[in-house]
Parts: C-alpha cells; structure tokens; sequence
C-alpha cells in the first residue's frame, strides 16, 4: 500500500530526514518511534501531503506522488493528530465538524453517515450537538477519529494519537484504533516516542535517530529485546525503566 525510497525532507539549510525508505503492505500497521526531533512527525507530514519540501519517492497503491496531492488523494488517505482539542474547531459543533469532510468529498446520507461514525468510535448520539469543550480529552480524541474515518479512507496517519490522553484513556483509545483497523482493513502508518504504545498497535516498526531509520524491526523482536541497533536498545532500555513501579 505505501512504499517510501530514500526520503529526504530539509528546512532550509538543516536536513531533517536523510535517505529514509520503508514499505507498509496493504491492511499492515506500521510504527515510526523516535524521540523529539528523530524527524518522524516530519515524515508524517510529507506523506500526509501537509509538506511539499521533499526529495525521494512516495507511492501509495502503487502510484507515484509529487508534493500536490488532488482531493482524491486526501480521501483516501486521513490523518488523527496529537492533540485533539487543537484539531477540533472550538467554534463548531461536533455535528459540523463531521459533516464538513462529507462536504468537501461529496458524500450523500450525511445524517446516516455521521450517527454511524459517532456509534463506530464508541459515542453517544447526544455528544453530536456539543462543542469540543464539552468532551473529555477521549471522546474529543474518539471525535478526530470519526472524523478521518467518516470519508471511507484507505490509510489512517495517527501522530501520536495517545500521547495528550491520560493514562487509563489511552489503552481504550488503542483498543479502538486496533479494532477500526481490523474490521475497515485499514492501514496505519503511527508515529510516537512511546515503545509501549507502538508494540500494541503496530507488528513493523522503524526506530529514527537524527533523520535516519537506523533500524527496521517486529514487533515481537522488540518486545523480545532481539535489538540489532544501539539507539533501539536505549529507548528500550529506558522505557523499562519508566514502566518500573516507584
């Protein structure tokens, strides 16, 4: 479904991803972990079509993208982003916020089609006529999610989708994710810094170091500790540590 060569993305004179490839098959999960400034939320961005100052090679279905994407593009691939309270217009009702992609892409049934994605993410009907401010960081979360769903995509790009959630939300919230995905046979390219996070929803993951993917690995071999690169082995190592009780 997406195969990326030898990526490149730079702000001005700073190289921000270096030579990045990797290939996600159809209905597969992939995860991208790394800590703050690896370059992997930049990557996101570049798939996602919200970055156009790129060099390399990104194909999705096996069709060859440039930097300007067409409306069918963002059809079929959606984005959840990090926090959902900056991603949901304060202004607009929960209503209105998912009517507009069934706008913008056309779709008839709007009042069928927005009942069904607020039941499929776990909300009742009543959080339809509600501002954002009146959710909880989950059902807020739950939203954004109903939202990139709501157009029928291909491809989901979660960025750090749990990380503004707390604890106890974020494994419902996972939960979800995993589930949406196995019944849509989705797609999900996800990027995080949370070793915990991406083992329970992605089988590949690519860990990112200074712009590069250092190493490729499963899954399993992480949770395993079967580690061929140094760095990989920090970020486990120190994610021990943080889950280790006080």
């Amino acid at each position: 479904m997406i195969e990326v060569a030898d990526l490149h993305i730079a702000f001005g004179t700073q190289q921000v991803v270096k030579g990045v490839s990797f290939t996600v098959a159809n209905g597969a999960s992939f995860g991208i972990v790394g800590e703050s400034g690896s370059g992997k939320s930049t990557i996101l961005r570049a798939l996602a079509g919200l970055n156009s100052a790129w060099s390399g090679e990104i194909k999705f279905g096996g069709m060859a993208l440039s930097a300007h994407r067409g409306r069918s593009f963002f059809r079929q691939v959606q984005m959840v982003f990090q926090d959902p309270y900056g991603s949901l217009h304060p202004r607009q009702t929960i209503d209105r916020i998912l009517h507009e992609p069934l706008l913008i892409h056309r779709f008839d049934r709007a009042e069928q089609r927005i009942a069904q994605a607020l039941a499929e993410v776990g909300l009742p009907a009543g959080v339809r006529f509600r501002f954002p401010h009146q959710l909880s960081g989950g059902q807020r979360q739950r939203v954004a999610i109903a939202r990139a769903l709501i157009a029928e995509p291909e491809v989901l790009l979660l960025d750090e989708p749990t990380s503004a959630l707390d604890v106890s939300v974020q494994a419902e919230i996972l939960n979800l994710l995993s589930d949406l995905r196995e019944e849509r046979k989705l797609t999900y390219i996800m990027v995080t810094h949370n070793l915990a996070v991406v083992t329970h929803l992605c089988a590949q993951i690519g860990v990112m170091q200074q712009g590069e993917m250092v190493e490729q690995l499963s899954a399993e071999d992480l949770r395993a500790r079967r580690i061929q690169h140094p760095h990989t082995a920090e970020l486990f190592d120190l994610s021990m540590t943080l889950e280790e009780p006080a």
